[in-house]
């Protein structure tokens, strides 16, 4: 009789929780922001850092997309695999259509930087001209410092891109330009100077092998770009909070540390006007 009793006890209590609806809370999707080491070096610390500001700000995880090309992120970006990227103002310009800027980081207080044409030290070179006939390093084939603005100042100069220097070759990161140069790999190279400079005090040993022979105006800084039509989506805008809040928090301030940044601001309208200007000399030439 017991028995039969523990059963009924047991059948019912089960019959209880089939009933009882069972409530699962969605966990949020992440937010996947691509980079390349094309201008971002991939630091495990520094992405951790990045990431453990990001996520705590959003109140979402952040999943962090590799890529070694400007053009490969730019892809992911247009086909909605990821929901924002650190690029650069030259890939942005080329499909405005369809991509937007959303944030600017800011160097020593402002939203630019310049591109700067290095060499080895020691060469007997006073200008852009004497380095015709050179081994040169260029970074990415869409990047603004690394590649545009080389082209488009020999243009501008009435020279032959394609046959002022000897040989080029693509390294996929500003730092790796450097490298290059300083190791004698190229004779000379189209950099960032934000990493140039930057890579003074991280590395200056390696940097004090290089020179600057050449440095162009000022451009809006390699910008934070989303897709156009998500602009104001809730998690856009929250993404955009995280950023511009960065000194807020020990991650944030321990990442623009180790970035030597000072922050991130929005964009004005006529932040990359000086990038179309080289892109239209570069399409005058055909």
């Amino acid at each position: 009789m017991m028995r039969l009793q523990r059963r009924k006890v047991l059948v019912g209590a089960g019959a209880a929780l089939l009933a009882t609806p069972i409530v699962l809370r969605a966990q949020p999707m992440p937010f996947r922001f691509g980079l390349t080491p094309v201008f971002l070096d991939n630091d495990w610390q520094l992405l951790d850092l990045l990431r453990t500001h990001l996520s705590t700000k959003m109140g979402r995880p952040v999943e962090f997309l590799q890529r070694r090309t400007y053009k490969e992120v730019t892809a992911l970006l247009l086909m909605g695999e990821i929901d924002a990227a650190w690029l650069c103002g030259y890939p942005l310009l080329q499909n405005i259509d369809r991509l937007a800027a959303l944030a600017l980081p800011l160097w020593r207080g402002q939203p630019n930087y310049s591109a700067k044409i290095i060499t080895r030290t020691g060469r007997a070179v006073q200008e852009l001209e004497d380095l015709r006939g050179d081994i040169h390093a260029y970074s990415d084939p869409d990047s603004n410092s690394g590649h545009l603005v080389t082209v488009s100042e020999l243009l501008r100069k009435n020279h032959r891109p394609e046959a002022f220097f000897a040989r080029s070759f693509f390294t996929y990161g500003h730092r790796n330009v450097v490298r290059a140069v300083a190791r004698g790999l190229a004779q000379s190279g189209s950099v960032d100077g934000y990493v140039y400079d930057a890579m003074q005090r991280a590395e200056p040993e390696l940097v004090a092998n290089t020179g600057v022979v050449w440095e162009s105006e000022l451009f809006g800084f390699p910008p934070i770009v989303v897709a156009r039509e998500a602009m104001d989506s809730e998690s856009v805008q929250g993404f955009f909070s995280a950023l511009t809040t960065m000194q807020d928090s020990d991650a944030g301030q321990a990442a623009l540390h180790m970035l030597q940044l000072d922050g991130f601001a929005a964009p004005d309208a006529n932040s990359f006007d000086q990038i179309a200007a080289r892109m239209r000399i570069v399409a005058e030439r055909g």
